[in-house]
């Protein structure tokens, strides 16, 4: 049966796996409530199927961590090598990459985790530390991909403002301190909220929170969706839309500078990039995150309906993670003088395999 409304511990399982949802249980386990129009205290038995996370979470883990790993080293030392003439977008683009690698480097860990049935072996301080990579860098890549599209803003919108060009590189590097503090705070709770537990005699690791926090967690878990993503994500499409509307306007427009001109091809490769990157990667692991935290507190909710959505969420998790590897090719599209040095180097290997073969 999907769902069942009884006093009796038992429950027959549909899976062999076992969720580290908070709501789900396996048959050693129960979550109670009290329902609204009653004054009984029921217990709602749901054991999730998610036999699809062992190969899909590895699977996509191991794609992000094999990508994400050389191509963010990559920009981390390029934009180092020019450091004594880094540009505002090129320390952003800095932060983010070093936020990036940060986080694939603790892919390993959760491809092992996944791949062994959600077996956890490392600790609880491990369990914490890779739950607040995983959030971290999510809202910090969405943090500074907004103070570059609010630098971009400014720099096709007003190019003549004179504030946003005061303090140069050290503002900048204190606007990038500023999202780092920002990111611990919003993501400091994940320490109390991320712990390891038992289940069926073998230790795993909540991703959420452990089941006695719950209902702690879905406050927490809606501010840190609206705060972390929503507020940033409306700022970044009133600039776009800003920005598309002046890029629309012919160069000898009336507000619209021939500096403003020369610059629209690089604005327009970032809008497109950074859109694409928003899409895939962050609106929708955070909708279906968020129709997961209100589902899952629904008293009369099914187990039916909880694994449905359940499923959705937890599928588009790893897509949260690719854009370790999307930013990169944020900062090789938005970068000429990088992609052209990038061909010379391709061209200079393919040259001297040439000559190789040909001795």
């Amino acid at each position: 049966m999907p769902h069942l409304f009884t006093s009796l511990p038992t429950e027959a399982p549909t899976s062999k796996t076992f969720s580290l949802d908070p709501f789900s249980v396996d048959t050693h386990a129960t979550d109670s409530f009290t329902a609204a129009n009653t004054s009984v205290v029921g217990f709602l038995r749901c054991t999730y199927k998610e036999d699809f996370k062992r190969i899909l979470l590895p699977a996509v883990y191991s794609v992000v961590f094999l990508l994400g790993l050389p191509l963010n080293a990559a920009v981390i030392l390029k934009i180092w090598a020019t450091r004594p003439n880094l540009s505002k977008s090129n320390i952003y683009m800095l932060n983010l990459a070093i936020a990036d690698f940060l986080y694939v480097m603790s892919l390993p860990l959760l491809i092992y985790n996944y791949g062994s049935h959600d077996y956890w072996p490392f600790g609880e301080l491990t369990c914490k530390l890779v739950r607040f990579q995983f959030y971290s860098n999510l809202h910090g890549s969405i943090l500074f991909l907004t103070c570059i599209s609010v630098q971009r803003y400014m720099g096709i919108c007003h190019p003549l403002a004179m504030w946003h060009k005061q303090g140069g590189r050290r503002f900048t590097w204190c606007i990038c301190l500023g999202v780092w503090v920002v990111v611990a705070i919003l993501c400091a709770p994940t320490f109390h909220f991320a712990a390891t537990g038992t289940q069926r005699n073998r230790t795993v690791c909540y991703d959420l929170s452990t089941p006695k926090r719950s209902v702690d967690y879905y406050p927490y878990g809606m501010a840190l969706t609206c705060l972390g993503f929503l507020v940033p994500f409306v700022g970044v499409m009133l600039c776009y839309c800003r920005m598309v509307h002046i890029l629309c306007r012919p160069v000898l427009y009336q507000g619209v500078s021939t500096a403003t001109g020369d610059k629209r091809g690089k604005a327009v490769r970032m809008i497109m990039v950074v859109a694409v990157v928003f899409c895939i990667s962050f609106l929708p692991f955070h909708l279906t995150k968020t129709m997961y935290l209100v589902v899952r507190t629904v008293p009369g909710a099914s187990c039916k309906t909880r694994n449905l959505f359940s499923i959705i969420y937890k599928s588009t998790r790893p897509f949260a993670s690719m854009n370790s590897f999307l930013d990169p090719i944020l900062f090789y599209f938005t970068q000429p003088h990088y992609r052209q040095s990038t061909r010379n180097f391709m061209l200079k290997v393919t040259t001297l395999r040439d000559k190789g073969t040909n001795v």
